[in-house]
């Protein structure tokens, strides 16, 4: 007796994955393809590489511009009247020393930048791992999250830097640059830190369109590259963004 054929069922084809061009301007406009391609490959080299260089045209354009004397003179202007205090009563040659030495770690540090943003994107993704996926049941990777961040971090980080660029080389002058708050796409880049309220000062420069862009963009993210719903990965990535919001609220209001 002849055996009967067996039937299978064809496989639908898998077609080729988004190339990195694509990737980028997905982000921006269909986040869900780029996100959805996060998980067939984590790579993230592409949205770092263009963080660290629009980072760059920013550092050149306060050096060039700006230059970091004015930055350091900027900020001992912003900062708290009992951090002045203790600077009135240093020695003379312990002040000469700290405006000295003050421009060039300004500068030092905003060079390293990029690296600081990266772990602090590492240390975030790690939280986010351990909260989508034994909180909310998720599968999702490391890498995966990592990636995710670092493309939604293209509507915040990039743009900031590339608007305060802009800003610069317009004719901004260097007195009014804040170093810590470098485009005016929050409500405090256009308040006097001096006579605001400490407290009224940090709300108004945390609560930044491109800020909460960057959070939707995580949040969608996460959840896809979790396999969860869109409202756990809501949950967890606005939830600890609030709780840190409130601490630093609070540290705000105190000191």
């Amino acid at each position: 007796m002849s055996s009967m054929p067996v039937s299978t069922v064809p496989q639908a084809p898998v077609g080729p994955g988004l190339t990195q061009g694509q990737r980028l301007i997905y982000t921006f406009t269909a986040p869900s393809k780029t996100f959805a391609d996060i998980k067939r490959n984590s790579s993230w080299w592409l949205p770092l590489l263009i963080t660290v260089f629009t980072g760059l045209i920013l550092w050149t354009a306060i050096t060039v511009k700006v230059t970091w004397s004015q930055v350091y003179e900027n900020n001992q202007r912003n900062v708290p009247q009992w951090a002045k205090d203790l600077q009135d009563k240093q020695p003379p040659e312990a002040k000469a020393r700290a405006e000295k030495i003050g421009p060039i770690s300004q500068e030092i540090t905003w060079a390293l930048s990029p690296i600081f943003l990266f772990i602090i994107d590492a240390a975030a993704a790690g939280v986010l791992l351990l909260t989508i996926n034994f909180g909310f049941g998720g599968r999702a990777r490391f890498f995966d999250i990592l990636s995710v961040e670092l493309y939604a971090g293209l509507v915040s980080w990039v743009l900031k830097f590339l608007l305060g660029t802009i800003a610069i080389f317009a004719g901004l002058a260097g007195e009014s640059f804040n170093v810590q708050n470098v485009a005016g796409t929050n409500l405090g880049y256009y308040l006097n830190q001096q006579e605001t309220p400490k407290a009224l000062y940090f709300l108004a420069t945390a609560i930044d369109p491109l800020v909460i862009w960057n959070l939707v963009l995580t949040s969608i993210g996460v959840a896809i590259v979790a396999g969860t719903k869109k409202s756990s990965g809501y949950i967890a990535v606005f939830g600890w963004w609030l709780l840190i919001t409130l601490v630093l609220l609070g540290f705000a209001s105190a000191f």
